[in-house]
């Protein structure tokens, strides 16, 4: 499976970015999506730098501050390299940047199918209607969900997917008053 490397740049992410300016791109690899309804599919990750939150239980928090600015096109070019249909745009949190709604639907343009994995914190009105939106909805157990923004359930597609990361049996039931 391939890898883009990307080098550290602490330097500031994606917020205040401009639509049109370059992404700042942590990571864009092929493998095997492991979550959702996709699972098991051969799938292009493209992972952008940032995050708006601190869950208890991140495992890509790398991705906070690491990262390099890349033309839209250039993202472009290395997602193509893969010949893989399936696309999931990640973090972080991808939506902090702008740049990412023209990103996805240069996807949907090329005949991608495209994923986009959000914390759900950020309003996801904008998204292109052609991209399966995975939300995130944070659990007690991330210790973020004071930040779930409950009005992106009003805008959600028959084919988007809510995500829980359940932590423990109190998640669990609050999972289940949610849903």
């Amino acid at each position: 499976m391939g890898k883009l490397e990307i080098a550290a740049n602490p330097g500031k992410g994606g917020v205040g970015q401009a639509a049109g300016e370059p992404l700042t791109v942590n990571e864009i690899f092929y493998s095997i999506q492991g979550e959702s309804s996709y699972a098991g599919l051969p799938c292009v990750f493209v992972r952008l730098t940032e995050c708006n939150l601190r869950c208890s239980y991140c495992d890509t928090e790398y991705a906070f501050y690491e990262g390099i600015a890349m033309p839209l096109e250039r993202v472009l070019e290395e997602v193509e390299k893969y010949r893989c249909d399936l696309v999931e745009i990640t973090g972080g949190e991808p939506l902090l940047q702008p740049s990412v709604h023209k990103l996805m639907s240069q996807l949907i343009e090329r005949g991608k199918k495209v994923l986009l994995e959000t914390g759900g914190s950020l309003d996801i009105s904008p998204v292109p209607s052609g991209v399966t939106i995975i939300l995130d909805i944070k659990t007690p157990g991330s210790k973020m969900d004071h930040q779930n923004l409950w009005s992106n359930f009003d805008v959600l597609k028959p084919a988007d997917e809510i995500k829980f990361v359940v932590c423990d049996r109190e998640d669990y039931e609050w999972a289940r008053q949610v849903i």
